[in-house]
């Protein structure tokens, strides 16, 4: 547990602390859960030294009440910088997927000397501007629009969480209902409350203005599934086209977030781009 900010942040540390730092930002409403721990042991094997934690309002971090979040998306990004402070990190290589991603690159716009690069996976851009881009997929919006879900049933929230990864995978790969039912289950017994994880849906604008995205010049790598059904391809590419000499790699019928059968993949990106320049 660390402290940051006047919150409480839970996190957790893979690897050699004398090898280059790597810091995972998960998604909205997700918990470090959800970053695995053999994926994480695969990049603190290959010479990282890999940091994992739960956002507020996820896992054993500070949680709100169910609709009133005390903070905003700004201050989800400002603790990423907090989970540095505390490991007395001056600063590290953010890799981070859907929501962690656009916190990723708030981080990169505001604090441009405590990131070493980024690794942005399943996201879209964070600020505005750019090009028109497509909406999430007629399946992932029926979903949104029609699923229920009871969060003072643990099961409910279960059997919501298992059909929602469902859902992200886009379609095109095998579901592994066992393993997605295990870590949710996991996930909702370990929370404070794991009805507040909502309050990442409904938080405040706190009308800060950041530079725009072209500003960024750590080195960046885009990484996104061509079955994507939240952030459709195109996102990938435009962001990759707004941030100045980022590399895309796309991969083939992948949907949203980190999956098994990309670990290797995503792993050998991350190490490879994160080593040391000369």
């Amino acid at each position: 547990m660390i402290d940051t900010r006047g919150v409480s942040l839970c996190t957790e540390s893979f690897g050699d602390p004398s090898d280059p730092p790597v810091l995972l930002v998960m998604g909205s409403g997700a918990s470090m859960l959800w970053w695995d721990a053999d994926f994480c042991r695969m990049l603190a094997d290959r010479g990282r030294f890999v940091i994992r934690y739960d956002h507020r309002d996820t896992g054993r971090s500070t949680t709100y009440e169910p609709g009133q979040p005390g903070y905003t998306g700004v201050d989800l990004a400002d603790d990423a910088v907090g989970v540095l402070d505390a490991y007395g990190l001056p600063a590290a290589h953010l890799v981070g997927v859907s929501a962690g991603g656009g916190l990723a690159q708030l981080a990169a716009l505001d604090h441009p000397e405590r990131v070493r690069s980024l690794v942005l996976v399943s996201t879209t851009r964070a600020v505005p501007g750019g090009p028109e881009l497509p909406p999430p997929t007629e399946d992932f919006m029926h979903f949104a629009a029609s699923a229920h879900v009871d969060w003072s049933q643990p099961d409910s929230v279960v059997d919501y969480l298992v059909d929602y990864s469902r859902v992200l995978t886009g379609g095109r790969r095998p579901f592994d209902e066992l393993a997605a039912r295990d870590l949710v289950r996991r996930d909702v017994e370990r929370a404070h409350d794991i009805a507040a994880i909502q309050n990442h849906d409904v938080l405040p604008d706190d009308d800060r203005t950041h530079p725009p995205l072209s500003s960024i010049a750590v080195p960046t790598l885009v990484i996104h599934g061509t079955a994507d059904p939240m952030f459709p391809l195109a996102h990938g590419e435009a962001l990759a086209d707004a941030i100045p000499g980022t590399a895309l790699l796309p991969l083939e019928d992948a949907g949203h977030g980190v999956e098994r059968p990309d670990w290797e993949t995503i792993v050998r990106a991350v190490v490879a781009h994160t080593a040391p320049r000369s």
